[in-house]
């Protein structure tokens, strides 16, 4: 029996919002969750959604897990293997006949193949396998999660006074549950064959005015001290909490590309498929915050 659509990643955090909106949106009959971990099938089958067991390192359960799938959502993977990862799910995907990749790439770039982004590498790798498998795909660029501010930040509640960053820009910062909805609506559409598409909020946000946002909200007065690159990477000698200094190479690379406006881009697609205007990146970080004066973002 064809299934027309197939939603890995499914327990994930972009995953379970589209998930979501089929549930609510498309009958059980015509999709299925995929998961890697065999064991969460009875989390789906107890809502009456079909299980399908897709592990991406798993080259059995690709095989029998993409049978007979129409549209298969790849939600990107964040192992450090992902490349090769994602390599196996389009070998297999080719094999076992699936029409159409819906795959969630990032928008480090906007729609330009330039970014130097260490997390971007792997999504321009998909990308061009996908180009180059024959198969139909549609690669959905998404704007960077408006949930993830306290990553981009560093920003840790228990710390007070200061956040210090090694640069300042703007980010087109994006509601995953948006980006979930979004991904759902497209597929369902359809269309946009073999294309790269653009998922953002219709504005940008600095750290400035986040951190702006969180003391108006928390009663906080925090800083921002933005500091040469270098001296920043030297703070890892110093954290109090023990942190690595990958950890803070990792923050420097995000704002690099930040400078060189790899996240500014807006794009009005997001407008156009939810049929409503995104939540403004402002909006949701004061939201977050209103709800959790502490919040921090949980992976």
């Amino acid at each position: 029996m064809t299934l027309r659509y197939l939603i890995t990643g499914a327990t994930g955090g972009l995953g379970k919002q589209v998930l979501n909106y089929f549930t609510a949106n498309i009958p059980l009959s015509e999709f299925a969750a995929a998961s890697s971990n065999a064991a969460n099938k009875s989390i789906f089958e107890n809502r009456g959604i079909a299980f399908r067991h897709v592990n991406y390192d798993d080259p059995q359960s690709l095989e029998t897990g993409l049978r007979d799938v129409e549209n298969l959502l790849l939600v990107s993977t964040g192992d450090r293997h992902r490349g090769q990862q994602h390599a196996s799910v389009i070998e297999a995907a080719k094999k076992a006949g699936v029409k159409h990749i819906w795959y969630t790439s990032l928008a480090f770039g906007g729609f330009q193949d330039t970014s130097k982004a260490p997390v971007m590498q792997d999504h321009l790798l998909t990308e061009r396998l996908l180009k180059e498998s024959g198969l139909t795909y549609t690669s959905i660029r998404e704007g960077a999660y408006a949930e993830c501010f306290t990553v981009f930040l560093d920003w840790d509640p228990e710390r007070s006074g200061t956040i210090t960053l090694p640069a300042d820009g703007e980010v087109a910062f994006t509601s995953r549950a948006e980006l979930g909805e979004a991904t759902a609506r497209i597929m369902i559409r359809g269309g946009y064959v073999n294309q790269i598409v653009l998922f953002t909020a219709g504005e940008t946000i600095t750290a400035r005015e986040i951190v702006d946002i969180l003391n108006e909200t928390t009663g906080r007065q925090i800083k921002l001290d933005l500091v040469p690159r270098e001296e920043y990477l030297r703070t890892w000698m110093v954290d109090p909490r023990g942190k690595p200094r990958e950890h803070f190479e990792m923050i420097v690379l995000f704002w690099d590309e930040i400078v060189k406006g790899s996240l500014r881009t807006t794009h009005p697609l997001l407008r156009e498929i939810l049929g409503r205007e995104p939540t403004k990146p402002r909006d949701f970080v004061r939201k977050l915050l209103l709800e959790d004066r502490n919040y921090v973002f949980q992976y």
